[in-house]
């Protein structure tokens, strides 16, 4: 993937950081962006000085209108335009539905959903022109097979399921594959900060590692990099029949055949 550019959102810790570190290392220039802009352009380093590739990071709440214009800007003004989209931002949720309020549900909308939709939308007519793109959807188990504690990142992460199929039968007529990989356990900070709330920071671990005893029939968590690995291929030209579907990366979590 030599001279690809990919713009990856919710990039400077956990999914977002490895799939960066995995590109650049099949040769792709990149575009990272995240709220945090300290953590961000320290991520932003890392990649530089391991794969030498140019990396631009732009601080973004992509959750919101106008920073996803200002990085669809900087997509423009550094690159002129992409190859690939990895729609990454997102968090886990803790509610119940009849408690939640509007705020909470549009805040998980805006951040799961249209972030996906406005970058897509803007995205894929630079692709367009440049030959074919990819753009992959980091959704997760919990489209099909929800937790009970986290109603709302369920419903969201089901409609960004949705909404990849549709994108991809609209987009594949010009040569750009979309689909979502549908996650199950991965260690990631959000885990382990929900592990420390549950334990009181005494043996986290030990429940982390009960979760994925209980859960999934490999018995640990995924890492970060192992996620990244099929995000990678995913992008590549060894996936080139990839196009319009759900995979689900989960250590066998999933309980139905789909």
């Amino acid at each position: 993937m030599n001279g690809n550019i990919a713009v990856i959102t919710g990039a400077s810790a956990g999914i977002g950081l490895a799939v960066a570190h995995g590109l650049a290392a099949e040769g792709c220039d990149l575009l990272l962006c995240a709220r945090d802009s300290q953590r961000l352009e320290q991520a932003a380093e890392a990649v530089r000085q391991r794969h030498g590739v140019r990396v631009v990071a732009v601080p973004a709440d992509v959750g919101t209108r106008s920073d996803v214009d200002r990085v669809v800007e900087a997509i423009s003004r550094n690159y002129g335009g992409a190859d690939i989209l990895i729609n990454n931002a997102g968090t886990g949720s803790e509610e119940t539905i009849l408690d939640a309020s509007d705020e909470r549900w549009q805040h998980y909308w805006d951040l799961h959903v249209m972030a996906a939709v406005r970058l897509s939308r803007a995205l894929a007519p630079m692709m367009r022109e440049r030959g074919g793109g990819v753009i992959l959807n980091n959704a997760s188990i919990c489209a099909t097979q929800p937790l009970g504690h986290e109603p709302i990142y369920n419903v969201t992460k089901a409609a960004l399921v949705m909404f990849s199929k549709c994108l991809a039968n609209e987009l594949i007529p010009f040569g750009i594959r979309v689909n979502a990989l549908n996650a199950g356990l991965v260690r990631t900070q959000s885990w382990e900060d929900a592990a420390k709330r549950q334990t009181g920071d005494a043996g986290w671990e030990s429940w982390l590692d009960t979760i994925a005893r209980e859960q999934a029939p490999i018995g640990r968590f995924a890492s970060p990099e192992e996620i990244a690995d099929f995000m990678v291929f995913l992008c590549s030209a060894r996936a080139s029949y990839c196009v319009g579907s759900s995979y689900y990366v989960d250590g066998g979590w999933l309980n139905v055949v789909t």
